[in-house]
């Protein structure tokens, strides 16, 4: 812990000297005289800080000074100077490995035999020759349980016989899949993904076990609602709940209080031990990203774009040759989805939105408390470790400026707060001077005050979901802004200091008309000024309007060739043809979205005459399309109310994985025809208000895996019924899809309730 306060000492100051710089050359550019004033003045506000600094770094060096000297008094010496090689580590871990062969297990009804391998002579591979022969003559089943190393088969294969006809079987479990992939090394080797147990499996076997002393095992009446909640967290547990008595208030308590119930349950003590060793097994820089979950609430879904970005903001994504920090930032996520830590779903067929399981949640929070990697602060929880980095603020802002008051935070995230007033953003900003990173998503924020300007070391400002009107001026000061998130925000127009951010990478820009509306009149896209090519670390410019000389404004775009996400408002038809010229030059384009300004207007990809290798999204609001050049994965129609199906200029696309029709199509009918859609995974059709059937010819979507159902008003109950898998005439068409979600309206636009095919609520409703 010494080690880690005096890193983040050395952070701090780094942090300062690299501010006191930047005030030292942001000198005044005016007359001689006012100069000469202005500098004095200036110089003489940064001798104290100067001195500051360099008594730190004095203060540090002591420091350094004492852990060596501590280190040498007990005989510990650098890694590199001591004795062992990468050699010897390796001969050392085989050997651990080959010990973990063979047990001695008396209660064996068959021959057996026993070999002890001494590893202090000879040398390993000699133990290994030796271990090969004594195997030769005999039969054998092996089972090395929990294996994480990936490299684990290329060592220890060698002690196995070549070429083994006898029948032998060598059984490996791990909670990894990469690991189980990088062990199969022929069509004979067989990779048995064990998945989760289906809702209708796990209630069965709660049941089984919770009320194994009731009549017939069924739940209580006026215990069906919790249990519901039990089996949706915690894939059952029944050991949980077995000896607690069948009340519903004591059954809450565990729920809510998980962590605590496994310190003082014996028979659950084990669970959260196992769990933890797939966290110790991660490296350093793993395991601060799974860590960061304990930033956000339980159960709280995090889209995976979101993620990238704040890691990339706290410096936890190393750079590699070759590879954008956004692409090593998925390859971090991907490794802790594999190792089965995050677990995420699909939205709207390409949208990752990740989470963390109950159990390894409450790990989460107890080794971001032990490690002072972050802090809440709630009406529960009012007191701050100052040692703290990063801070997530819930319910309220009480006292939260006094509590951070000379801290060193670096990360401040906003959850559910009640209010944000003025004075209190102000003070934020004034207090915290080494600010990365501002979350405010969701957050009641009316105004973002021109303190922001202060906060030099801010890389990350989330405003989505906010009721923010205006940016300051002041905003162009933040020399090291990389990502500014104005999604669903209110303002309509962006300063041109903006473009004096070298260092911006990301601009996601979308305005709210009118938030209680569901239509294309309801939201809007944000205005910018010219300028915008001199951004040249942009990769993200998402739904800006584009000038009025439309040209001017591709031309600006042209320059921007870090692109990977574009949306653009207000388009065109005179711009169409530059534009698509523009956008077949953009090698690194992942995402494309278009509107339209006039009903008539239409864009051709077929003038595109070399689409982007990497698009794989296109969202489009647009009265006519022809996409016939198009080799996206996946599509979206947006307001375009077509009248004719749209189904017949797409379904020939070769590379469509994904559709999202939304209030696109007026018509009661959506056929897809037989052989169409030969490699879409997910359809999602959401408020087509005249739609009543959806029509599938056998063999259309042969490799669909979603469906998504969205406040179609008019489609039939009856339609729906007849999908549901018991008894249900048409189920046979979607019984091979993975996930099929109906949601209802029930509230403002954006409020739904979701339903499973088959789930009681949905059979309630369809009565």
């Amino acid at each position: 812990m010494l080690q880690k306060q005096l890193v983040d000492r050395i952070d701090d100051v780094v942090d300062e000297y690299i501010h006191y710089l930047h005030m030292k050359h942001h000198g005044h550019h005016g007359r001689k005289f006012v100069q000469f004033v202005y500098r004095t003045c200036h110089f003489a506000q940064l001798i104290k800080p100067r001195y500051d600094i360099a008594s730190v770094i004095r203060d540090i060096k002591k420091s350094l000074r004492e852990i060596k000297e501590r280190g040498q008094s007990y005989g510990l010496r650098p890694f590199e100077q001591g004795s062992s090689s990468n050699k010897n580590v390796d001969a050392f871990s085989m050997g651990t490995q080959l010990g973990s062969l063979y047990i001695e297990e008396d209660d064996l009804d068959y021959d057996k035999s026993l070999m002890l391998l001494d590893r202090s002579t000879g040398t390993i591979e000699e133990a290994i020759d030796h271990l090969r022969n004594f195997l030769k003559t005999k039969k054998y089943v092996i089972i090395f349980d929990d294996v994480w190393q990936r490299d684990f088969w290329g060592v220890i294969k060698h002690a196995f016989p070549i070429n083994d006809n006898k029948g032998n079987r060598i059984i490996i479990t791990t909670h990894n899949t990469s690991v189980s992939y990088s062990i199969k090394e022929s069509p004979f080797d067989i990779v048995k993904e064990l998945k989760p147990l289906c809702w209708d499996s796990s209630w069965e076997l709660f049941c089984k076990w919770a009320y194994r002393f009731e009549p017939d095992r069924c739940c209580p009446e006026h215990l069906y609602n919790i249990s519901c909640e039990i089996v949706r967290k915690c894939q059952g547990l029944p050991r949980l709940l077995s000896t607690k008595e069948k009340i519903e208030f004591e059954w809450q308590k565990v729920i809510d209080n998980l962590n605590y119930e496994f310190e003082i349950n014996p028979q659950l003590n084990g669970i959260l031990t196992v769990l933890s060793f797939s966290y110790h097994d991660l490296p350093y820089h793993l395991k601060c990203c799974f860590l960061y979950f304990g930033m956000f609430p339980k159960d709280y879904l995090i889209f995976d774009q979101r993620l990238y970005r704040i890691w990339i903001a706290e410096g936890f994504i190393e750079s590699k040759r070759d590879n954008t920090l956004k692409k090593v930032a998925q390859e971090y996520l991907n490794e802790l989805i594999h190792r089965n830590l995050v677990s995420f779903h699909i939205i709207f067929g390409f949208q990752r939105w990740c989470y963390v399981h109950d159990l390894l949640f409450e790990i989460i929070l107890t080794k971001v408390d032990a490690m002072c990697f972050s802090h809440m602060l709630n009406t529960s929880k009012a007191k701050f470790k100052g040692r703290s980095r990063r801070l997530s603020v819930f319910s309220t802002t009480k006292d939260v400026q006094e509590i951070v008051r000379d801290s060193k935070v670096r990360s401040v995230i906003f959850h559910n707060v009640d209010q944000l007033i003025d004075s209190f953003v102000t003070g934020l900003f004034k207090e915290l001077k080494l600010l990365k990173l501002l979350d405010f998503e969701g957050a009641p924020l009316y105004d973002i005050p021109k303190e922001v300007g202060h906060l030099f070391h801010l890389k990350y400002l989330n405003l989505k979901g906010t009721h923010v009107k205006r940016l300051p001026k002041s905003i162009g000061s933040l020399y090291n802004l990389q990502v500014l998130n104005l999604f669903n925000t209110f303002i309509k127009e962006l300063p041109i200091e903006i473009n004096k951010l070298q260092n911006f990478q990301h601009l996601l820009g979308h305005r709210y008309i009118n938030r209680d509306e569901c239509s294309v009149k309801s939201y809007g896209d944000v205005k910018i000024h010219p300028g915008i090519g001199c951004l040249k670390e942009l990769q993200t410019l998402t739904f800006v309007e584009a000038y009025k000389n439309g040209v001017d404004f591709v031309k600006e775009l042209q320059k921007l060739t870090k692109l990977v996400s574009l949306g653009i408002g207000k388009v065109t038809t005179e711009m169409g043809k530059s534009l698509t010229i523009s956008i077949g030059k953009m090698s690194h384009l992942e995402e494309l979205f278009i509107t339209y300004f006039r009903d008539e207007e239409i864009l051709d990809f077929e003038r595109i005459s070399s689409p982007p290798p990497s698009l794989r999204f296109i969202s489009l609001r647009v009265p006519k399309l022809d996409l016939s050049g198009s080799e996206s994965k996946g599509l979206t129609l947006c307001f375009t109310r077509l009248r004719n199906e749209p189904l017949r200029n797409i379904k020939d696309l070769p590379s469509l994985e994904f559709i999202r029709l939304h209030q696109a199509y007026d018509g009661e009918e959506l056929h897809f025809e037989e052989g169409s859609f030969r490699r879409l995974k997910h359809l999602i059709v959401g408020k087509l208000e005249g739609l009543k059937v959806l029509k599938m010819d056998r063999g259309s979507l042969p490799h669909r895996e979603q469906l998504g159902i969205i406040d179609c008003l008019d489609m039939t109950r009856e339609f729906v019924a007849a999908l549901q898998p018991n008894g249900g005439p048409h189920y046979w068409k979607i019984k091979h899809v993975t996930s099929v979600t109906i949601l209802y309206k029930y509230g403002g636009w954006a409020t739904f309730k979701k339903y499973r095919l088959g789930e009681p609520g949905l059979l309630e409703l369809l009565q």
